[in-house]
């Protein structure tokens, strides 16, 4: 039996640990709800595709996007914080119009695509859970969502997206459902397997775009912004530069995002491969599809925790995807533009994400099968980023730009390789379509 005295060491000890926890997910923001969004239902779909085609062998592309996901989303998190601007806004002060516009334009396009799709998604997941019809759920989505970030504060907002992102964790614990060949798991985590076929690269190339996506690009810049504007910062002057400090604190976070967003892609693949494709089903559209099978090959807990995982995913992506959007818009525009604004002060800003919404609840009731495209908006996303990171490179390279915060070569060179890997892929993927 512990003694009175080892008891209260122990529980010393404990309370020491959650205030360290406590303390550490605290200076958490932007980075981790970055890297949370990162894992809607697009990437969802996209990993359990890739797990129920390919088996195990995809494992190794979690550890590869990691420090290239995290290299890129480091570079717009400074280029906001020294700046004191988002990247549409920067991009419009240093570009031609075409440039910014074009960048826009895609942008909207893919966004409005990821929207309709994972309202669609979550919707056939909810109906598949409670019977109730999807053409019920996917307006109640849209509008829960469009309310919230039409009438909630941004602190407001931030806290609540943050607490979400362990809804992800739901798949973690999923995997251990499904039974994997462990060892097998680790020899295609460090062993890399690669497959001249049209349908692994387009698998590479959705893989990488659902990881490093555009979207994320704006949105990490702009809420480092928005972090500012919370602080009391509201003009550009006084938001401009960044300390040692916040700088180290921004790294911190991103990165902590990026790796809680790879660990969820890690096992979301490992689940399919040790569930689908080691029973012969290697070929799924949608994320329901994956959901629908665990059940009779992994049991009602793996089942409830992907359904659950991918409709809080949904909470979270959609959000992110349409205020990208009206980010990008009203910098370029330039429009007033925050979530810490009301409706009346910011009308373009919220007019896009209401439209943003709009269109995509559009797409699912025009009949248009947008979950079916969500495999095909990641590989949309994998061919046009390198040009967009070739932009954020060069910004984040300009001392007129950074002044002394320019690009270390330590993230510099990470993120020139994610441009020549994103690209050789595409190409690849080019070369072997018949």
């Amino acid at each position: 039996m512990p003694t009175t005295q080892e008891r209260k060491k122990h529980r010393g000890t404990a309370m020491l640990s959650a205030h360290r926890f406590r303390r550490f997910f605290g200076r958490l923001g932007p980075g981790l709800i970055t890297g949370a969004a990162d894992d809607d239902p697009s990437g969802i779909s996209t990993y359990s595709v890739a797990g129920a085609a390919f088996g195990y062998a995809p494992l190794w592309t979690a550890l590869l996007t990691f420090p290239l996901m995290a290299a890129v989303q480091m570079m717009c998190a400074r280029l906001g914080m020294v700046t004191g601007e988002g990247l549409a806004s920067i991009i419009r002060q240093r570009y031609p119009r075409w440039v910014l516009w074009s960048a826009c334009a895609l942008l909207i396009v893919a966004n409005t695509v990821n929207i309709g799709a994972d309202l669609g998604g979550m919707a056939k997941v909810s109906e598949m859970v409670t019977g109730v019809r999807s053409v019920y759920w996917t307006p109640i989505y849209a509008a829960t969502i469009g309310s919230f970030l039409i009438w909630s504060s941004y602190r407001a907002i931030a806290r609540i997206f943050k607490w979400m992102t362990l809804l992800l964790l739901a798949y973690v614990l999923a995997a251990f459902f499904a039974h994997p060949d462990w060892a097998m798991a680790v020899r295609s985590t460090f062993i890399p397997r690669v497959e001249w076929s049209a349908a692994y690269w387009a698998t590479l190339v959705g893989i990488l775009g659902t990881t490093i996506s555009p979207y994320l690009f704006f949105w990490q810049a702009s809420q480092e912004v928005e972090e500012e504007r919370a602080q009391g910062e509201v003009t550009v002057a006084a938001r401009r530069g960044a300390t040692d400090r916040e700088l180290r604190d921004s790294r911190n976070d991103v990165v902590t995002g990026m790796f809680f967003s790879n660990l969820v892609m890690y096992f979301i693949i490992l689940t399919t491969a040790a569930t689908l494709h080691a029973h012969g089903k290697t070929v799924i559209t949608t994320s329901r599809d994956a959901a629908e099978a665990l059940l009779p090959l992994a049991g009602k807990g793996a089942y409830w925790l992907f359904s659950l995982g991918l409709i809080g995913a949904g909470m979270l992506g959609v959000p992110v995807l349409a205020g990208s959007s009206a980010y990008a818009v009203a910098e370029a525009a330039p429009w007033r533009g925050s979530l810490d604004d009301h409706a009346g002060l910011s009308k373009g800003f919220y007019a896009v994400i209401a439209a943003g919404l709009g269109l995509g609840l559009a797409l699912d009731f025009a009949g248009f099968n947008a979950v079916s495209m969500l495999f095909w908006s990641a590989v949309l996303n994998g061919v046009l980023a390198p040009p967009l990171i070739v932009i954020v490179l060069l910004l984040t390279s300009n001392r007129e730009v950074m002044g002394a915060r320019v690009n270390p070569k330590w993230l510099s060179i990470p993120g020139w390789i994610t441009v020549a890997l994103m690209s050789a892929a595409s190409c690849a993927m080019f070369a072997t379509w018949r």
